[in-house]
This record gives C-alpha cells, sequence and structure tokens, in this order.
C-alpha cells in the first residue's frame, strides 16, 4: 500500500506543477476565460528574448490595471491624436541578427527535440506529394470548368448544386446576392462591356447611386493605364488618376487614413471605418502594383504614406514577428478620423494584406499576419466572412470560395520557399474537395460550423483559388521561370511588366493636373531616399538557408497564435 500513495503522491505533484505552469505561462487550452476574469491565458506575461515578461494588459484600461479584464493588446485604446499608434522605429539589426546564430533562437526547439508543430510542418515537401497537390488543384479547376461550360455558359455564374446557370435577377435589379451592379445596372459578362463603354462616353447615369466604396472607385488604375498605353491615348489613365487623387484628397489630416465608403457627389465620407479588408483591400494593392508597372513616382509615396498610416494606427500587438513578448500582430478596424478602434471583428478579404508585404519586402510582418488567418482555418475549415478576435468567433458565417489565403500562401512560398507554406496549401486543398465538392462543382460554405453549403460558385474561385493553388505547387510553371516579368492583378489575371508600358507621352500631364502634390496637402515630396518602402520589422533581404526548412514563426508563437482564435 505504501508504493500505491508514493505513485498518487508523485502524480498528484505533477499535476500540481502543471497546474501551475498552465496558469502562469498560459500553456494550456484557451477557453476565452480572459473576456470575463483577471486572468490572462494568452502570451502577454511570456518571457521573450529582450527581457522579463511585462504584466498582463487590460482592454480598457492602461497594462497590468487591476480589477478589469484582461485580453489581446489589440484592445488597448489608442491615445487622441496625431501621434496616436506610432510604432517605435524598427530596431536595428544587431551583430549577426541575420546569421545562424539569430535564427538558431528565433525557430526555436534548436537543442530541445522537436515539438508537434516541427514534425508536422519542418523539412522538405515530397516531389511526389508535391506533384499529387499539383494534379489535385488541376483537377478542381477542371471539374469546376467543365461543368460551368456544361451547365451555366454563357451566365455568370454556376449553381453547383442544381447544376445550372446563375444570371442577373431582372425583376429586381435590388437583389445584389446575384446581379452584378455597375452604374446601378444589372449585368451579365457580356453586358458588362457595353455598360462600361457608355459610362465612359457619357458619365455616371444621373440616376445611378451616389456611394461608393474606396477599392471601388480607387482600383481602375492598373487596367485603365494599361489600355492606355497600348493605345496611346491618355483618357482611361487620367480618369482612373483622377479618381485615385480624390480620394487621395479626402484622407484624414490627423491620422492620413480613408474611409470605406464616400459619396462621389459631395466628397463626404459615408463610412469612417479604416481598414485592410472590404472596401479599402485593393486601393491600397493598385498603389503598389500601378508603381511596380509603371514606374510612376507619385503611386509610391502614395503608397509608402499610406502605409506608414496604416502601421501607426491599425497595427496592433507586439513590434516584431518573431521575438518579443505580447499578442501577435493584427490590422484592426477603426475611426479614419481618430485611429480609435471601431469593432473587434476582421473580414477574410484582409487575408490578401501578407501577400502585398511580401511584394514590398515587409517578409516578417507578413509571416505573423498569415499564420493568424490560417489558425482560423485549421479551427473551421474554411475562412469566416467575418470572424471576431475577441469573441473567438465568426461573426459571419459562410465562406463563398475566396482566394486570398491562397494568394497570400503562394506569394510567401514564392519569396521563403519554406515548405510550411505547401503544407498550408494542402489543408486548404483538402478542405475544399471535403467540404465544398457538390455535384457540378464547389459550392459556397453557408455556415463554417456546421458546413451547409449554399448553390453557388462565384467566378473567382476558378479565376484566382484554383489557380494560386495549382501554381503553388507547379514548380517548373514557365511564370516561375521568368523573374519578375509577370505581375497578378486584383483578379488574379496575369500581366507582363514590360519595359514600354512604363514609357507614356503624358507624364507631366499628370503630375501637373491639378497644381497638388499627391502625397502630402502641405507640399512635401520625398526625396528619392525616402522613396523606400516603409518596412516594418525586416532585417533581412533574403531569407536564410537555416530558416528554410524550419518553421517560417518561431513554434512557441505558432502556438499563441492557435490558443487566441480558440484552436487549443
Amino acid at each position: 500500500m505504501q508504493w500505491r500513495a508514493l505513485v498518487l503522491g508523485l502524480v498528484l505533484l505533477r499535476l500540481g506543477l502543471h497546474g501551475v505552469l498552465w496558469l502562469v505561462f498560459g500553456l494550456g487550452p484557451s477557453m476565452g476565460f480572459y473576456q470575463r476574469f483577471p486572468l490572462s491565458f494568452g502570451f502577454q506575461r511570456l518571457r521573450g528574448p529582450d527581457g522579463p515578461a511585462s504584466p498582463a494588459s487590460g482592454p480598457a484600461g492602461r497594462p497590468g490595471t487591476p480589477g478589469g479584464p484582461s485580453g489581446p493588446s489589440w484592445l488597448q485604446p489608442q491615445v487622441p491624436g496625431p501621434a496616436a499608434g506610432r510604432r517605435r522605429a524598427p530596431r536595428r539589426p544587431e551583430p549577426d541578427v541575420c546569421g545562424p546564430g539569430h535564427w538558431g533562437y528565433v525557430l526555436g526547439g534548436r537543442g530541445r527535440g522537436r515539438d508537434e508543430y516541427e514534425k508536422r510542418y519542418s523539412g522538405a515537401f515530397p516531389p511526389q506529394l508535391r506533384a499529387q497537390m499539383r494534379d489535385l488543384a488541376r483537377g478542381m479547376f477542371v471539374f469546376g470548368y467543365d461543368n460551368y461550360m456544361a451547365h451555366a455558359f454563357p451566365e455568370d455564374e454556376l449553381n453547383p448544386i442544381h447544376c445550372r446557370g446563375r444570371g442577373p435577377d431582372r425583376g429586381d435589379p435590388s437583389n445584389l446576392n446575384i446581379n452584378d451592379v455597375l452604374g446601378n445596372y444589372s449585368l451579365t459578362l457580356v453586358d458588362a462591356l457595353d455598360t462600361l463603354a457608355v459610362n465612359l462616353k457619357t458619365g455616371v447615369p444621373p440616376d445611378s447611386n451616389n456611394e461608393t466604396c474606396t477599392a471601388g472607385a480607387g482600383s481602375l488604375l492598373v487596367e485603365f493605364g494599361i489600355l492606355s498605353r497600348l493605345l496611346g491615348d491618355s483618357t482611361f489613365e487620367w480618369v482612373a488618376r483622377r479618381a485615385v487623387k480624390a480620394l487621395w484628397n479626402l484622407r484624414s489630416n490627423d491620422t492620413g487614413l480613408l474611409g470605406n465608403v464616400v459619396n462621389i457627389q459631395t466628397g463626404h465620407w459615408v463610412g469612417k471605418q479604416s481598414g485592410l479588408g472590404a472596401g479599402l483591400d485593393s486601393f491600397y494593392e493598385y498603389l503598389l502594383k500601378s508603381y511596380i508597372l509603371f514606374g510612376e513616382k507619385e503611386d509610391l509615396e502614395m503608397f509608402n504614406a499610406a502605409y506608414k498610416s496604416i502601421q501607426n494606427y491599425l497595427r496592433r500587438g507586439r513590434e516584431a514577428c518573431n521575438e518579443g513578448e505580447g499578442d501577435p500582430p493584427l490590422y484592426v478596424n477603426v475611426n479614419m478620423f481618430s485611429g480609435q478602434l471601431m469593432n473587434t471583428w476582421i473580414d477574410s478579404l484582409q487575408a490578401f494584406f501578407p501577400g502585398l508585404q511580401v511584394l514590398i519586402g515587409d517578409v516578417e510582418d507578413a509571416i505573423c499576419l498569415h499564420a493568424f488567418y490560417y489558425a482560423i482555418w485549421k479551427r473551421y475549415g474554411a475562412l469566416p466572412e467575418r470572424y471576431n478576435w475577441q469573441l473567438q468567433a465568426p461573426d459571419v458565417f459562410f465562406y463563398p470560395l475566396r482566394p486570398e489565403l491562397v494568394e497570400s500562401t503562394y506569394l510567401l512560398y514564392q519569396a521563403t520557399r519554406n515548405p510550411f507554406y505547401l503544407h498550408v496549401g494542402m489543408d486548404i486543398l483538402q478542405s475544399l474537395e471535403k467540404h465544398t465538392k457538390v455535384k457540378c462543382g464547389y459550392a459556397t460554405l453557408h455556415h463554417v460550423i456546421d458546413k451547409s453549403t449554399e448553390d453557388r460558385m462565384e467566378s473567382f474561385f476558378l479565376s484566382e483559388t484554383c489557380k494560386y493553388l495549382y501554381l503553388l505547387f507547379d514548380e517548373e510553371n514557365p511564370v516561375h521561370k521568368s523573374g519578375t516579368r509577370y505581375m497578378f492583378t486584383t483578379e488574379g489575371h496575369i500581366i507582363s511588366v514590360d519595359e514600354h508600358l512604363r514609357e507614356s507621352p503624358w507624364k507631366e500631364f499628370f503630375s501637373e493636373e491639378g497644381g497638388q502634390d499627391p502625397v502630402g496637402k502641405s507640399g512635401h515630396r520625398p526625396r528619392p531616399h525616402e522613396l523606400k518602402v516603409i518596412n516594418s520589422s525586416s532585417n533581412c533581404n533574403r531569407v536564410p538557408d537555416e530558416r528554410r526548412y524550419s518553421l517560417p514563426l518561431k513554434s512557441v508563437y505558432m502556438r499563441q497564435i492557435d490558443q487566441m482564435v480558440g484552436l487549443i
């Protein structure tokens, strides 16, 4: 009996020690308790490489405020005024910061054995498995496309459950779930070209909607610029640039942020929310991509200024992605004039942003934000249209087969060559096959939890989602053999980055039109050395060899993110 009592005592002692560690370091499963109790189960108390851990921070008060509920630092209000939310300048690289010693620490697990994250994601992705995933992605596209052509063409979309076409509801033009709206007209794919031509010739119809989102009005520059430069006619690029500059001049004088909905007649902001998702996403994307394509300096100037404001007011969490303590970086929705938090949800469209950060070289921040969206995918097998990060639950439950997370996964793999992103792509492929494949294609998930479906396969599933998945696994694709000769539009179309597109006889006309500086309302123009992209956290120009086959994000931080979305 004595030995049994001894064994029982040791077991109880071990359980007690685990309980202490669980409470102190937050190493147990997250159950959302931080919303109600003054104990933090996040990683705010985790000791980082820079020194002792900081006290838990409350959502409605200063760090360590007693008596209030603890929660993510994303909830902490910003200080009003032009200095609100300013991040410290990027830390200077220290000795050997890009060498094996640095990455040995950052990657974690060295000398301690491989944890579950390293076992699952580290190491090479077998060529046979890559080929299998490539063929699965190709088969996914072929199955969807063949069924569209057989059952839906020439209508806009396919109803994959009932195997028929999906076109406009001409009896009810307000049915936006079915109708494509351009100039307040209900359109098919063919009708769209006619209506676009009419609008370019006669202007906006008088009975049309006067409100538009910033992304809708400000994302024409790439396509219209190409059209002008191919035709030698400045009209198309001129109207697109005028729209971009008009929106840019409406930004807040205090924060430099733009809202998400504007009245095009009055110039008043109808929607004052500033974020990275719906209503604003492609506006930022096309400022950078227009510069890449056309080489117009003012496009990069505007993008740099916008990115700086985004970092100052939208970015919350710890300063560095892969080091330090505190919550992981996240970009929240704020009021464009004050920079104050407006809500606690993010939408699935924001998942495009890590891919844009890759294009500007801010790969470290891209890794963290991508990991957050991937954690949500792992929890639900899809991305809910809106996810409430405070409640650890979806606000809007459907998933219409969007491509944004796949796009960022593809671009991060191209930048890092880390097999981790092939595993991510495989997870996405297998989830789509398991939960969305139906009789005649792939269906929208009506509810990401119960996996019920809607009878709709949107066109971007074929043009973007399947395309990025295929390219992710097709190592020998000609697109990957061309260096930097190709770029993707916001709709996933491949365009050639040719030198002749950087030549136009009307450049001076654009810079002088309106007589207003495109960047600073005060007239300041950055000097040439200021035109570098604002890179918030990347210290290295390339991914070191030591990191290529290890986790892109230190496993302790990956586990932290999984906890914060309720995955573990």
